[in-house]
């Protein structure tokens, strides 16, 4: 007979408890220690059956909320079958970090903005009635979007899981896509997801993989080593030849919420991989950045991020380095 926590006394606990679950701890912790989510604190832990990976019928894979960055960035299937996955696991956060934090952590895990993170600062986030970066200093924020609250969703892997329709498997309830928990970010002024309290991530669901795709993960950061990225893409593409057949993209640190970008896939699918096409889709992300004050920076940028992935996944550049935040597999 199995000793793991079921999940519902897990919840139940914290209902009760009026407090909220931890998984790796990297983020709650941190929060904790500087009094803005002062606990009670239900530790999953225990659920061992929430970690690892299962194939599915017709080539998919389940991935257990528990599994570590570490792992997914060095589990041979996932690296084979799902590389930007793995691409995107292996360059988020420290070493440290990718060893302690989990794949449902970082869905789930509370956005950087420094006046939600300083304890004397009222805002929306905490039950304020305004979002004082919107006066103060928001060179972080968003370029893209209309929500109230303006601080960029933090979620690599959410981005990564976006350009292969994830599913995200919830305790007592059918699976449903990945976007589902952020909606299009207008509702997030409050929290940065929107799973109820009660409800525990189990698990996220991949479809089966395109066969021969190339995967590319690019950041652009404000310094070489352990620094959340500015803007971050990640690209998917299966060739024939020189014919991009299959592409999915999706971005980072530009909205309230990972976003996929189909107008780029739809100005690459058919085309031939050159940089004139490769070019002009990045481009196209430029009709939705709608900039702050402090972040008419972030337009270009997130041009230009989203074409090194490109150029990256179809091979005509090569890996970038580490000070550029990059990397590629196939």
């Amino acid at each position: 007979m199995s000793t793991e926590p079921a999940l519902t006394d897990l919840s139940a606990a914290v209902l009760a408890r009026g407090g909220e679950l931890r998984a790796g701890g990297t983020d709650t912790t941190a929060r904790q220690r500087i009094g803005i989510s002062p606990g009670p604190f239900t530790d999953l832990g225990g659920a061992g059956h929430l970690r690892g990976c299962t194939p599915l019928p017709g080539g998919g894979l389940r991935v257990g909320a528990l599994t570590t960055l570490a792992a997914l960035a060095a589990d041979p299937q996932v690296r084979d079958g799902w590389p930007a996955l793995a691409v995107s696991a292996g360059t988020a956060a420290t070493p440290q970090v990718r060893a302690a934090g989990t794949l449902g952590g970082n869905l789930l895990q509370r956005n950087r903005c420094w006046y939600y993170r300083n304890p004397h600062v009222s805002c929306l986030q905490k039950g304020g009635n305004e979002c004082p970066a919107r006066l103060g200093d928001h060179h972080f924020g968003v370029v893209s979007g209309d929500g109230l609250c303006i601080a960029p969703h933090p979620s690599t892997l959410a981005m990564a899981l976006l350009t292969y329709g994830a599913e995200v498997e919830i305790h007592g309830e059918s699976p449903r896509g990945i976007a589902d928990l952020y909606g299009d970010g207008d509702r997030l002024f409050q929290a940065d997801h929107l799973l109820p309290p009660e409800r525990i991530l189990t698990a996220v669901h991949l479809p089966a993989p395109w066969p021969g795709e190339r995967a590319a993960c690019h950041r652009a950061i404000s310094r070489a080593h352990a620094e959340w990225p500015l803007v971050e893409a990640t690209a998917r593409l299966a060739l024939d030849g020189a014919t991009i057949t299959h592409a999915a993209v999706a971005a980072g640190g530009v909205a309230r919420v990972p976003v996929r970008l189909t107008e780029v896939e739809a100005a690459l699918i058919g085309r031939e991989a050159k940089a004139e096409v490769l070019v002009a889709a990045a481009a196209t992300v430029l009709a939705r950045c709608r900039p702050l004050p402090q972040t008419g920076y972030k337009a270009e940028l997130f041009r230009g991020t989203v074409l090194e992935a490109l150029e990256q996944a179809a091979g005509s550049a090569a890996a970038g380095s580490a000070a550029a935040g990059s990397a590629v597999a196939d």
